[in-house]
């Protein structure tokens, strides 16, 4: 009588166990449009902040007083081993040019994570939940996936849209 208890008890425990992961799997997969508008609108701002900040180095290398695109590309191709910069006559102002661009070429990806965590925080922008929450239905739905994919191809389109009709 006791291992029957104890059975019966250990399928009850199994089938509860099994009924809170299908309920939590079924509230996990239940995206709302509107969550993923605000994630793709999350995603394509910090898309089009790492498109301006790639921008702005490649204008720091191209519109550089110091060397041209050539002699930056010569340089970068030197750094790292001493015999080639004595080869290549880098100059000290030359050194230190670079060493900037490398500077803030090695900070982008840091200014884009802090961007990119701070949309997230904001509650009004996003929401540390709803990005779990959407993040998580891409990873196991592809319609959600899609969805945020194809709402980002658009917002960028758009941008890019209002971007040539202001110049």
């Amino acid at each position: 009588m006791k291992r029957l208890f104890g059975l019966a008890f250990l399928m009850l425990c199994l089938f509860s166990a099994t009924a809170m992961a299908q309920q939590e799997n079924t509230e996990a997969e239940e995206v709302t449009d509107e969550e993923i508008e605000k994630f793709a609108s999350m995603k394509d701002s910090v898309n089009h902040f790492m498109e301006v900040k790639q921008a702005e180095l490649e204008s720091m290398i191209k519109d550089n007083e110091v060397f041209d695109v050539a002699r930056y590309n010569e340089i970068k191709d030197a750094w790292g081993d001493d015999a080639k910069l004595t080869e290549i006559e880098i100059t000290e102002d030359e050194k230190a040019e670079y060493s900037k661009i490398m500077d803030t070429k090695n900070s982008l990806s840091d200014v884009i994570k802090e961007r990119m965590i701070s949309l997230i925080k904001d509650d009004e922008v996003l929401g540390a939940a709803t990005y779990n929450k959407v993040n998580s239905a891409m990873k196991t739905d592809p319609e959600v996936k899609a969805k945020v994919n194809a709402l980002i191809a658009e917002k960028k389109s758009a941008r890019s849209t209002e971007e040539e009709e202001a110049e």
